[in-house]
């Protein structure tokens, strides 16, 4: 439920469910009602206000990275959404090529839609500023987007969301470097692995290190293995290290992890929009609330 809830249409179901509350009130036209009611409203409105003006602040106050600087850390990122090598990602309902989807089937019964199954996808996907590539991670983001298609068939609702391919695609997390010189590895315990796995083979480790041939490793022997396998294993860390790394913008913890097909300037405006929509209804539901009480 709390995926499907981030990924819905959180400020209209807020809103939908104030008018809920109006309803209620007028049923049952009693000031206590009335009062209970509008604090109901003014609760959920405040909320509401204190989400959407951080989420304001946060894209406004965010500055754009470039995909070939962009520092460590929490950045935002705004390109043309790129399939990553290899087949195309399709969408689950109508098989089109995407790079996510998110898909929700609803069963009519009687006058009532029920859910009956819903998902969405987890592979990454890339996205180009025209600098470079980094890919992204879908799972756990809150994702915005204008794609969206409904469609019955038989007693069924079908109901498909999807980011395409060539798009405008903005992305705020957390931007990490995997694999290249920022892999984390581990010397000594590499080197005590290597070595285990020379024991397994004693004929081959006396071959190397059993220079009287008495058919033992000594110490000063088992030394000079030991110094091998730390050369043996610095190479290959330099090695993995001289590699490329692959820049990923995942989920960041304790921080908004935002995915959407619009521009840094329209989802600015879109919070701003909503933050100033749900403080108009706090005061008025505020006030009228204490119009009701004093009279």
């Amino acid at each position: 439920m709390l995926s499907e809830w981030r990924h819905a249409y959180a400020n209209a179901a807020l809103t939908g469910g104030n008018l809920v509350f109006l309803f209620i009130a007028f049923k049952f036209p009693t000031p206590t009602g009335f009062i209970v009611t509008m604090s109901l409203i003014g609760a959920t409105s405040l909320y509401a206000w204190y989400v959407n003006l951080r989420r304001f602040r946060i894209v406004a106050d965010t500055p754009t990275s470039k995909a070939a600087s962009a520092p460590q850390g929490y950045i935002e990122l705004v390109g043309r959404g790129v399939h990553p090598p290899g087949e195309a990602l399709k969408s689950h309902l109508t098989g089109l090529p995407c790079l996510w989807y998110r898909y929700k089937i609803e069963e009519k019964s009687g006058d009532k839609w029920h859910h009956l199954d819903s998902g969405a996808s987890s592979d990454n996907f890339g996205l180009h500023d025209g600098t470079g590539m980094v890919l992204v991670d879908p799972d756990d983001a809150e994702i915005l987007t204008t794609n969206k298609s409904t469609w019955l068939q038989d007693h069924y609702r079908k109901t498909e969301w999807t980011l395409i391919a060539g798009e405008t695609i903005y992305v705020l997390g957390e931007h990490v470097t995997l694999g290249g010189a920022a892999t984390d590895l581990n010397l000594k315990q590499d080197v005590s692995d290597l070595l285990a796995e020379w024991k397994k083979d004693k004929t081959s480790l006396l071959k190397r290190f059993d220079l009287d041939g008495n058919g033992e490793i000594d110490l000063t022997e088992w030394e000079l293995a030991r110094r091998a396998a730390y050369r043996q294993i610095e190479q290959e860390h330099r090695e993995i290290r001289l590699q490329d790394g692959v820049n990923m913008i995942r989920k960041p913890r304790n921080q908004l992890y935002l995915i959407a097909n619009r521009t840094p300037e329209q989802l600015v405006s879109r919070y701003r929009i909503w933050a100033w929509i749900h403080l108009a209804l706090l005061i008025v539901a505020c006030a009228s609330a204490g119009i009701v009480a004093f009279n």
